[in-house]
């Protein structure tokens, strides 16, 4: 059985991609791992100084949707990190793909 793995992709602004990472590394990614979110690997693309990847494996496109739902509602995301971490990304974009769970695990960091 396969997991709905999604690839996002922000382009953060000029030079913030340092402050943007610290700030994941001490704030959203220990909430992610409180609220049970897989976050398989996440980091600086080295295609581009300004970009930045996030890569999360859910069980289902219904588990996807309660997740985040219930993640990015939280008052715990909304009056904390949310507003500096939103003033570093011009724009981002997900993909959603199935993969086999031993490729999902090969992604793992």
């Amino acid at each position: 059985m396969g997991l709905f793995v999604e690839i996002r992709s922000y382009n953060l602004k000029p030079g913030t991609r340092r402050e943007f990472h610290r700030l994941f590394v001490e704030e959203p990614l220990p909430m992610l791992n409180r609220w049970k979110v897989d976050v398989v690997r996440y980091g600086a693309s080295p295609h581009n100084e300004d970009s930045y990847y996030l890569i999360r494996a859910h069980a289902s496109l219904e588990d996807r949707e309660q997740s985040q739902g219930a993640f990015y509602g939280s008052d715990e995301w909304r009056q904390g990190p949310r507003e500096p971490l939103l003033a570093m990304i011009d724009n981002y974009t997900s993909i959603v793909i199935e993969m086999e769970k031993s490729t999902v695990d090969a992604l793992r960091q």
